[in-house]
């Protein structure tokens, strides 16, 4: 059996090694030092037992300060398994289309001709209602959020489903028009660019009013509280606009499914971008 690792430990062994410091050997107390080097001895005698240690060294590393800040001490084993729980279900995901995991943002973007397969029009009916008939999302979406409007009807609220999927074409024009009002600065702020913007994956939606105030009403504490019980993960919390690129959106939620959103509040602070670059680094690292 192999014995347990911190996970923080991980972050601050990989940062020791990849800097060539030698601050046990330095430390004013000899015992604390003792005890570090037997540390670091442990940590490198577990990296030759489990590779997957070695690549998550690596992973955690190229992570940002500020993920890296998130992630709660614990068992790196636990991780590890947590982590091909996901990566598990993704396998169940369908082949002919793009990963729910699939990470974009500012720096990770699709092409104009990137189109879901099987989009579904997501109508007026007895689950939800809409803000306007042109509206679809992703089979797989579309079921989440059936799944996710009956509880809210169970509680006595009926959804409003203001967004869901836009193309590329349909993302250039609104952009453009944000950036004619408000400026490419602020635009950038509150608006994605075509082609970086997880509505054109088919697998978000926007909620209620799309306005701040939504989040305090009836509508909008129920589904802050329960979507990720039913995987449906807040994109761009209060916060962390310097993460995201973007500021809070209280009414923008994602699908990614029931087991990522269990890892995202578990490892990571409850960020859906910490665990998509985390998860995306992962799949890149090639080593193992």
């Amino acid at each position: 059996m192999l014995k347990r690792t911190n996970l923080k430990s991980i972050i601050i062994l990989t940062i020791f090694v990849c800097l060539n410091l030698s601050a046990c050997a330095k430390s004013k107390n000899y015992e604390n030092a003792n005890a570090e080097k037997k540390s670091v001895k442990t940590e490198a005698k577990m990296t030759a037992q489990n590779p997957e240690i070695e690549k998550l060294n690596r992973v955690l590393l190229s992570m940002s300060e500020r993920c890296k800040q998130a992630i709660p001490n614990g068992d790196s084993e636990e991780f590890l398994k947590d982590l091909h729980k996901v990566l598990d279900e993704q396998k169940t995901f369908r082949a002919d289309d793009l990963s729910l995991y699939y990470l974009i943002d500012k720096k990770h973007n699709v092409g104009a001709d990137y189109v879901p397969r099987d989009l579904k029009p997501v109508k007026n009916n007895e689950l939800w209602n809409v803000s306007r008939n042109d509206l679809s999302l992703r089979p797989e979406a579309y079921a989440a959020l059936e799944e996710l409007s009956r509880a809210a009807l169970a509680d006595g609220i009926k959804l409003m489903v203001s967004s869901t999927y836009r193309s590329y074409k349909y993302q250039e024009g609104l952009f453009n028009r944000y950036v004619s009002q408000d400026g490419v600065e602020l635009a950038e702020r509150y608006s994605a660019r075509p082609g970086t913007s997880q509505h054109q994956l088919g697998v978000a939606v926007d909620f209620g009013s799309i306005t701040d105030d939504w989040g305090d009403t009836k509508m909008g504490k129920w589904v802050y509280n329960h979507a990720a019980e039913y995987g449906w993960s807040l994109s761009f919390p209060q916060g962390y606009e310097d993460v995201t690129g973007y500021m809070w959106e209280c009414w923008h939620f994602r699908y990614i499914g029931k087991t990522a959103c269990e890892f995202q509040k578990k490892w990571f602070g409850d960020i859906q971008q910490f665990m998509l670059e985390f998860i995306d680094a992962w799949q890149r690292d090639e080593a193992l």
